[in-house]
């Protein structure tokens, strides 16, 4: 017989929550205890503050990682936030959510294992409600507010309208049968908790991979930004009058919770004057051992503000050097074509680096940095964790292991994010993955204050924060301002929103901004294109190429892909349709 999620996550809590936590608790590797010493009884659970934490450790586990056996958590592997579901990029075969062609589940793990995770973070805090010492448990406390806004957020984000539950349900609630609350409910709850967790948690945390107050604004200011520009482009577009002073609400907390981060001046971007350039691509793969020739490690990275953390003896659980080292994920030319020029202008507006093809690598020439480090143009001397092939010295003596990129296959485009170059056993890759890092948070500011001031933003709130961000690796490029967009015609929505993703690709944010900026309806339906081959030196060194051409001679990937309204949300699974009818369905999924 079917169970109701709820009725599921109670019935194996009651009378065996000792034996469910102890098998709960992550392993994530660290000098943290992540694990109860001994199965304790329920009175015993709650019997001290370090039973409380303890309790609160398993939270840790919940949160986005580079993959997961529960997808939403997938941000690099395919999951609801990856990029390979958005425009930037394909795999081997038609990503079914991509296309839009993806149907009713039977079942959903993401919407049961959020709900169950829910469960214990309300768990939490209905014992804390009648401990004796508050003041004694306000970190776990904290820790179990923000994770419930967490896990209502990925709700949100995935269904919409969902049901909000604030207690530990017993098996005879009336809320088992409820119907979902309106989101702005459920974001509103994702607002209190965080801006509560800010009071409870530490301004520094006292253990790497812990929340601190920064944690708990920088998380807020990208719920209020999501769920503000969500609000403002599916009720009306940019002038729209319906929901303005929520949007406005919203927006301004995004903004001030963003400015609390940057005015509190405890974390940077990370840059070694040593790597330079390559210092983007360097900070995805440190690892506490030596892995780039600045001999830097985890430990010299600012700019996380929350990882999940992976160690040497455990890894990351996922092949993704072998991912994405060249040619396992296959980049799009839409994103090689929002990477800027160097004189600050896009691609194919520029006349200093005007449009050229004439050579496999001429595309990247004059390009912003991180073109040529989150890709790998044709040619580039690169190394991978195998044996042959991995960099031992990190100086010019590695070059004889080196491997030499061939971008003839595919979609002529090659990835270089996230490819490790030690020596290391494949998913044994111990680099953190940053669930929050500074540089998101600059850029929510700067599209918070734009769409909160009505389409308009300052250079100096320009230069406090989306031109740190553009300008770390690319020194010389001019910063974005009003005199550049005027000056070229150039949409500042547009200049921001490109930042946002060049910054942020294969880090699974792309098709979740296409959708609150209700842009997906445009992008998503367009063809999946590569390189453009028809007339180019393509033609000449990749006679073997089988992929169809469009009318501008680039290679198409793939094809007829559609977007409905529907798409913007995920469907109901029938499962808890059938054991809640009251659940109803998201608009065009019935």
């Amino acid at each position: 017989m079917k169970t109701n999620i709820f009725n599921k996550v109670k019935a194996t809590a009651k009378g065996f929550l000792p034996f469910y936590l102890f098998t709960l608790l992550p392993l994530m590797a660290s000098c943290m205890n992540f694990e109860p010493e001994a199965e304790m009884s329920d009175v015993q659970v709650w019997n001290s503050p370090a039973n409380f934490q303890l309790f609160a450790n398993q939270f840790y586990g919940y949160t986005r990682d580079i993959t997961s056996s529960t997808t939403y958590q997938s941000s690099v592997n395919d999951g609801p936030h990856s990029d390979l579901r958005s425009d930037l990029c394909c795999g081997s075969t038609n990503n079914v959510y991509s296309s839009g062609t993806n149907a009713v589940p039977e079942k959903d793990g993401n919407y049961t294992s959020l709900y169950t995770r829910i469960y214990y973070t309300n768990l939490l805090l209905d014992r804390a409600a009648s401990y004796s010492d508050p003041s004694a448990i306000a970190v776990p406390v904290a820790e179990a507010k923000f994770f419930r806004a967490y896990c209502y957020f990925e709700l949100v984000q995935l269904y919409g309208n969902v049901i909000l539950v604030t207690k530990p349900l017993d098996l005879n609630s009336p809320e088992l049968q409820a119907s979902r609350n309106d989101r702005s409910e459920v974001i509103d709850q994702c607002v209190r908790d965080l801006q509560e967790a800010v009071t409870g948690l530490p301004e520094k945390a006292n253990e790497a991979g812990r929340l601190t107050k920064d944690a708990a604004r920088a998380f807020l200011s990208r719920v209020a930004l999501y769920e503000g520009t969500w609000q403002k482009f599916h009720n009306g577009g940019a002038e729209a009058t319906a929901n303005s002073e929520r949007v406005k609400s919203l927006l301004s907390t995004a903004k001030q919770a963003a400015k609390e981060v940057i005015e509190g001046n405890r974390w940077s971007l990370f840059y070694n004057s040593d790597l330079d350039t390559e210092s983007y691509r360097y900070m995805f793969i440190l690892e506490d051992e030596k892995c780039n020739p600045a001999n830097l490690t985890t430990a010299d990275n600012k700019e996380y503000i929350l990882a999940r953390r992976h160690r040497l003896e455990d890894g990351c659980g996922y092949n993704i050097t072998k991912t994405y080292a060249a040619n396992a994920v296959f980049p799009t030319r839409k994103l090689a074509q929002m990477y800027l020029c160097q004189d600050g202008l896009p691609y194919g507006v520029s006349t200093t680096y005007p449009e050229n093809y004439s050579s496999m690598t001429s595309e990247f020439t004059g390009r912003d940095n991180r073109m040529l480090t989150t890709l790998l143009p044709n040619g580039t001397q690169y190394w991978d964790n195998t044996n042959n092939n991995s960099r031992t010295a990190w100086d010019t003596s590695d070059a004889s292991r080196a491997k030499t990129a061939s971008v003839i296959t595919n979609s002529g485009y090659q990835t270089h994010k996230w490819a490790v170059e030690r020596k290391v056993t494949d998913t044994k890759e111990a680099m953190d993955y940053p669930v929050i890092r500074y540089a998101e948070v600059l850029l929510n500011f700067a599209e918070a204050t734009f769409e909160l001031n009505e389409g308009t933003i300052s250079n100096s709130d320009l230069d406090k924060s989306l031109n740190l961000v553009r300008q770390r690796v690319n020194k010389s490029m001019p910063k974005l301002s009003n005199e550049l967009v005027n000056n070229n015609g150039l949409s500042m929505r547009e200049e921001i929103r490109r930042e946002r993703t060049v910054e942020l690709v294969f880090e699974g944010f792309r098709v979740d901004d296409l959708k609150r900026w209700y842009t997906a309806s445009t992008e998503m339906p367009q063809d999946l294109l590569g390189v453009k081959y028809d007339g180019t030196v393509f033609e000449t060194v990749w006679p073997g190429q089988t992929h169809p051409r469009n009318a501008d001679g680039c290679i198409i990937m793939y094809s007829n892909r559609t977007w409905a309204e529907r798409n913007y949300l995920y469907p109901l699974p029938s499962d808890q349709r059938q054991l809640n009818p009251n659940l109803g369905q998201n608009p065009g999924w019935e």
